[in-house]
Formats: structure tokens, C-alpha cells, sequence
């Protein structure tokens, strides 16, 4: 066997014991980068999961934010669509009645068309009366076919309105027969009287 000298010997326990207190020192410095990992992954960890809950918050309030928005859009959808009918309701009523008003201001127009018109022309109509005073009870303007012409001092008054004579006379035979016997046929131009006319 071999011998080892006592002075290698206590080379050899000094170089282990070196070597001890290094490997001690090196695990040491292994426990405190374990120490350093584990924190700095847990604060990794940590805000991780902070930005996750955080962008979690994000999507959940942007959507419940856009939910309630299209809510709100359809709810307004809703009642302006409701809005929409009950004013097209409202709108259609409207034309209806505009519809009727135009119908009847157009009969107003077409008869002051006609009394214009037949105010240029010369027209014959058979005068059945004339009053000193304008007896407005035997009168109305919104009769047709018929005239109201002052003639000083009387106020005469006419029934028809004929493009020719002979139809204006063929009315008069009418009017006597039911007991207008003064009845005379007139020709009228401009609403006024030129001249009463044979009543034959």
C-alpha cells in the first residue's frame, strides 16, 4: 500500500476543506438565484395575471358597453319605428285630408274659372226678377247658373247660363209654364246686360 505523507495529508484536508467551503459558497449562491427565480417569477406570474384580469376588465366592460349600446340602438330602433308608424299614420291622415281639400278648392276654382270665363262671353240667361233693394235671402254667390246684375236702381236677378240664344228661350217657356210669366231672356258680357233679347 502506499503511503501518504502527513504533510499531504494535511494538504489534502486543507484542499477539501477549501474545497467544502467553495461547494458550500457555491450552493448558497445557487439558494439565492433559486430565491432571485422564484421571485422574479412570481412577480411575472403576478403580472401576468394582473394584465390578464386587466385586459379580462377591458373586453368585459367594452363589451357590456357595446351590449348595452345596441340595447340602447334597438330600443331606439324600437321607438322610432313605432315613432315612424304612428307618424305615418299621422302623415297619411294628413295627405288624405289635403287630398279632399284640394278636390274641393278645385270644384271653387273651376266654378270662378267658369263665372270668369263666362263673364267674357256673351251668355244669355232668363231674368226672372228685379228688386229696388238687394234682397239677399233670394241670393246666393255659391249658386251656379245663376246672375246677380245691378242695373240703377234695381238689382236683377237671372237663372242659367246659355252659349246660345234659342237654349236660353227653350228655358224661359220653361219657367213660365211653372209661373215666372214676366220672365224675359237677357245676353250678358263682362256681367253686364246688353240688351234683352226676343223672348220667342
Amino acid at each position: 500500500m502506499p503511503f501518504i505523507e502527513e504533510s499531504d495529508l494535511l494538504e489534502l484536508h486543507k484542499d477539501i476543506d477549501k474545497a467544502q467551503i467553495i461547494n458550500e459558497r457555491l450552493l448558497d449562491q445557487i439558494k439565492i438565484k433559486n430565491k432571485e427565480l422564484k421571485t422574479s417569477k412570481i412577480q411575472r406570474n403576478v403580472l401576468g395575471g394582473i394584465t390578464a384580469l386587466f385586459l379580462a376588465g377591458t373586453l368585459a366592460v367594452t363589451g357590456l358597453t357595446a351590449g348595452l349600446s345596441m340595447n340602447k340602438n334597438s330600443f331606439e330602433q324600437q321607438n322610432n319605428l313605432l315613432v315612424s308608424i304612428d307618424s305615418l299614420d299621422a302623415i297619411k291622415s294628413r295627405i288624405d285630408n289635403l287630398k279632399q281639400q284640394n278636390e274641393e278648392l278645385s270644384l271653387v276654382n273651376d266654378f270662378y274659372l267658369a263665372k270668369k270665363f263666362l263673364e267674357k262671353e256673351t251668355i244669355y240667361s232668363v231674368q226672372v226678377k228685379s228688386f229696388v233693394d238687394n234682397n239677399v235671402a233670394l241670393a246666393s254667390e255659391a249658386l251656379t247658373n245663376t246672375l246677380f246684375v245691378k242695373t240703377n236702381p234695381f238689382y236683377s236677378y237671372s237663372l242659367g247660363n246659355f252659349g246660345t240664344l234659342e237654349e236660353a228661350q227653350k228655358f224661359r217657356a220653361e219657367l213660365v209654364d211653372i209661373g215666372f210669366q214676366d220672365a224675359f231672356v237677357a245676353s250678358y258680357k263682362d256681367g253686364k246686360r246688353i240688351q234683352i233679347e226676343d223672348p220667342y
